[in-house]
């Protein structure tokens, strides 16, 4: 139960807590969708964002540290420094998690933009009496705050950011929210598909995508979980409408590459 104060085994923070929302019927039923990499055209920026913030607190090389950020994308940041760099004391990593949400608003969300097939794919699952719902990792305010100013907030009955738990929590959340009907996360990461997959009732989607010196392919979303993945969400509405030909969640091996080692943090002298 995401509502109580508690704290998160991945990121190591206070979880906000807030008055519970009374569970509701809904006709169909619930997508959950990501928000950096899915309804954001965003990953690129931020990934750059991270990698100069990495780079000038830990002396990890730039291009190294974009990967691996990039690698456990999904997460809070602050869950991926503990990953990334265990050794490190956490208020020097919590510091430096504050100076990446900074600068990620300003050099990264006030230039990104929603992905060009988002709006009609939005409308068209309205249209078909579906609910949707946001699950990111950012700061549920800032997601507000992109969504309104793209015009999108008004798809979106409910939005639950770091704030408010991790993925998992989200989900628990959002299938006592909305009980008795399907719901889906549509994600771009390993880290979304494998929460959606070890959450009972919940079915995973996915946004492949390709950046430069990464790529995540359909069949790397479909090996995590996914019951149909592809480079643009545009076929989503009817793909849903059809029940994705087997009605049933693709399933697999974990790709052994994926999962990233521990790094070291070099000392800061070596990266001046």
């Amino acid at each position: 139960m995401i509502l109580l104060p508690s704290i998160s085994a991945e990121v190591g923070r206070l979880v906000t807590p807030e008055p519970p929302v009374q569970p509701r019927h809904v006709p169909k039923g619930v997508i959950a969708f990501d928000l950096d990499g899915t309804i954001l055209d965003s990953v690129g920026k931020i990934s750059d964002v991270a990698a100069d913030v990495m780079h000038r607190a830990f002396g990890t090389p730039p291009e190294e540290a974009r990967i691996h950020y990039l690698a456990t994308t999904g997460m809070p940041f602050e869950a991926q420094l503990a990953q990334l760099y265990p050794d490190v004391p956490a208020v020097e990593r919590a510091g430096t998690a504050r100076l990446f949400h900074t600068r990620k608003v300003a050099e990264a969300y006030a230039k990104a933009e929603p992905f060009p097939d988002v709006p009609k794919v939005l409308r068209r699952l309205s249209q078909m009496g579906w609910t949707m719902v946001i699950s990111t990792g950012a700061e549920r305010e800032m997601a507000d705050l992109i969504l309104e100013r793209e015009g999108l907030r008004y798809w979106f009955e409910d939005v639950l950011g770091s704030g408010q738990g991790t993925k998992r929590e989200h989900l628990v959340e959002y299938t006592r929210r909305y009980p008795g009907v399907a719901v889906y996360l549509v994600g771009d990461s390993r880290f979304d598909m494998e929460a959606a997959a070890s959450s009972n009732g919940v079915t995973a989607i996915g946004r492949a995508s390709s950046l430069p010196g990464w790529a995540l392919t359909p069949d790397d979303l479909k090996r995590w979980g996914a019951i149909w993945a592809d480079y643009s969400l545009t076929d989503l509405p009817e793909r849903l409408d059809q029940g994705f030909g087997q009605g049933k969640r693709v399933t697999g091996e974990l790709a052994p590459t994926a999962k990233m080692p521990r790094i070291r943090a070099t000392p800061k002298a070596s990266a001046r």
